[in-house]
């Protein structure tokens, strides 16, 4: 202000009084006035210098113009950038249109370009965007790519600010390409029906948001332009997965684990911790009108009065059909049905059957008495028991049957003690050893009498009759691979058992899961079709059932998307692209597996489900396509949690995801519905190529 006043009054004043000498004495006037300007200027300069009451001023206006012009800048900027992405959404859904209209010979190829005007035109409307042009080419069978259109926008933004710095426009440009014809996509759909899936209106969200009308299937389907572009599969888990009772007899099913005895169950024994059944002391004195030796503390069963029943008995039967007969209930601890009893063969003679141990003593009646002609003596380690003695071979076919059951694999399992006879140092299970790929082969699939690796303290089944439970009544149940195939996508092998797929009976709250008569039953699985009506069948036949393995839903996801599978896919063009994708949804966290050490249904113990399950997701998300070199498969992960109070995030679950924004935690039923959709939206978009 200083300053301004300064320069201004003197020179009004000189200017006045020039006017009123009428300009006379010109000459020295002009004089005059350069001289009283160089004096004030002079005057005004050493002012300024010393002045100090405006310096905060003056360096802000200074400071004030850069300032202004990078704000000034970056709103020009952010306008640009708005148009541009505004112009490349319109430009990818104009190419999709144009690929369903090409496609489905809506257009020709020669009206590409004015088709490709229209519908930019009415989906672009950014007012910034200046001098838009639009252009559409379109190239036959691009190699792996099929057929496809590249849309390429321009247009440019007037600028506000940084024109003053002489850029009076900011210049953008962007494209899109969509691809069809060698683009195929494979989606495979691993759905949660366990037990709290009845919760909250759950299950009937997750029907209609896969099934109903403007669902997930239809948002697929209405990409195939022909049968074949899009297939989808429909896995639904619980502990298990249900592949169809019509496969009792296939190749790629492990039948060791349903025909076996409880005491022969590999997978019951983890980390130490045992769950398998052990035979008690006195078993070769067991016989009819005994009462059952098994209690679900001891042993993880009870008895019943015969194979697969689910009525349990106090007593092994004395008369019937299945008199002596000891058939185990479901096991609690891995809730499964054993596929046979064990029946009692009489020696016709008296035996010391147990010696050696305080444990030894004679079975009883219902009643409480000793069985007839049983006695002990002794005490301690001396003690010993003697009686009428039984064998007890399990009731499916032997190493030695060659004619009963002919088409059903043999079992050779641990049924009882050398020579009838239970020792304080003849009791134990015998070992197992590793096979050629390091992976454990089950003890009584070894020949006990050749193989130095097994304790010679058992007897083998010979069993010689029909199967009291052949393999047909199996329903179609499945559980997780042998360690380390329970993780791994390799085709089965029938000369490697461990990549086979273990045939199991599931029975848990009182329900055989897989079987179809079950009030709520366990769907099978669907592999991939493109037959919409029986998909959205399947899907929405699906019922709450058990417990929650989300591991072996994603591994059958897996399965059917292989060509190699026990269930394959069509077979793949080595000359198009396929979008293979996967989709799990579950409302819980892992609670049960194959290893009954891992969980019990209701929660899981420590973290060994979670463990395997990030296994066989870091095995999946390794996978490369050969023809694109990136990710062979895109995995979208879906946890809904419902619960009050809530779950945690599923750590494994979230991190199976592609990405981090193809996992979406839901907290209602009602966000099902809208997430599938999203999914769906973005599924569509994997036909656009950036």
């Amino acid at each position: 202000m200083a300053i301004e006043r300064g320069f201004s009054e003197p020179i009004y004043h000189l200017f006045s009084r020039e006017s009123r000498n009428g300009g006379r004495n010109q000459p020295s006037v002009t004089a005059m006035l350069g001289s009283s300007i160089l004096r004030h200027v002079r005057e005004a300069a050493r002012r300024f210098v010393g002045a100090n009451e405006g310096n905060i001023a003056v360096i802000f206006t200074i400071a004030a113009i850069p300032i202004i012009s990078f704000v000034g800048a970056a709103i020009d900027y952010s306008r640009a950038n708005s148009a541009r992405t505004s112009m490349q959404a319109a430009l990818d859904s104009t190419a999709l249109m144009l690929s369903k209209d090409l496609s489905s010979n809506v257009i020709t190829t020669d009206q590409i370009g004015a088709k490709a005007q229209t519908y930019f035109a009415a989906l672009y409307t950014n007012p910034d965007a200046k001098s838009v042009s639009v252009v559409a080419t379109y190239t036959a069978n691009n190699g792996n790519l099929g057929n496809t259109v590249t849309i390429s926008g321009s247009g440019s933004v007037n600028t506000d600010f940084m024109k003053i710095a002489g850029y009076p426009t900011i210049p953008f440009s962007t494209s899109t390409t969509s691809a069809w014809g060698n683009v195929k996509m494979r989606v495979a759909l691993a759905l949660d029906n366990t037990g709290s899936m009845k919760d909250n209106g759950k299950i009937t969200a997750l029907r209609n948001a896969v099934a109903g009308t403007g669902g997930l299937i239809d948002q697929l389907s209405g990409l195939a332009k022909t049968d074949g572009d899009v297939y989808i599969s429909v896995v639904p888990f619980a502990k298990v997965v249900n592949v169809g009772a019509s496969n009792a007899g296939a190749t790629w099913i492990d039948q060791t684990d349903w025909l076996n005895p409880p005491t022969a169950q590999p997978n019951n024994n983890v980390g130490g911790t045992r769950y398998e059944a052990m035979l008690p002391a006195y078993w070769h004195a067991l016989g009819p009108g005994t009462k059952c030796p098994f209690t679900t503390s001891n042993s993880g069963f009870t008895c019943t009065s015969g194979p697969t029943s689910t009525s349990n008995a106090s007593t092994i039967p004395s008369s019937g059909t299945y008199s002596g007969y000891i058939c185990p209930s479901v096991d609690a601890n891995s809730h499964t049905l054993y596929n046979g009893c064990w029946d009692s063969e009489p020696t016709n003679q008296t035996e010391t059957f147990c010696s050696g141990s305080s444990s030894c003593s004679c079975p009883t009646t219902s009643s409480g008495a000793a069985v007839n002609g049983c006695t002990c003596s002794g005490s301690g380690s001396s003690k010993s028991c003697t009686g009428y003695t039984y064998v007890h071979n399990w009731t499916q076919p032997g190493p030695n049957d060659s004619t009963d059951n002919s088409n059903q694999p043999r079992v050779n399992a641990y049924v009882g003690f050398l020579n009838h006879r239970w020792t304080a140092s003849n009791w134990g299970t015998p070992v197992s050893k590793k096979d050629a790929n390091n992976v454990s082969i089950p003890w009584q699939t070894l020949d006990a009498s050749l193989d130095s690796n097994v304790t010679q303290n058992a007897v083998q089944n010979n069993y010689i009759g029909a199967s009291t439970n052949p393999i047909s009544t199996w329903t179609g149940c499945v559980t997780d691979r042998t360690q380390s195939f329970d993780t791994r996508g390799d085709a089965p092998t029938q000369n490697i058992t461990a990549t086979l797929f273990p045939a199991n009976q599931y029975y848990e709250n009182s329900t055989a899961y897989c079987n179809p008569n079950s009030s709520t039953s366990l769907e099978p699985i669907m592999p991939l079709t493109y037959t919409w009506s029986s998909l959205k069948a399947a899907v929405n036949a699906m019922q709450p059932t058990g417990g929650t393995n989300q591991a072996i839903g994603l591994a059958w996801a897996w399965q059917t998307l292989l060509t190699t599978g026990p269930v394959p896919a069509p077979a793949e063009d080595s000359n198009t692209t396929y979008n293979r994708v996967i989709i799990i949804l579950s409302d819980g966290l892992n609670t049960e597996d194959r290893w009954p050490a891992y969980g019990n249904g209701s929660s899981q113990t420590g973290t060994d489900i979670d463990n395997r399950q990030a296994l066989l997701c870091q095995n999946l998300k390794s996978q490369i396509d050969p023809t694109t070199n990136g990710p062979m498969y895109t995995i979208y992960a879906i946890q809904v949690d419902t619960s009050t109070p809530a779950d945690p995030t599923s750590t494994v679950l979230q991190n199976c995801a592609s990405s981090p924004d193809k996992f979406f935690m839901l907290t209602s039923s009602g966000q099902i519905a809208t997430t599938f959709t999203t999914i769906g939206t973005a599924l569509s978009e994997l036909r656009v190529a950036r």
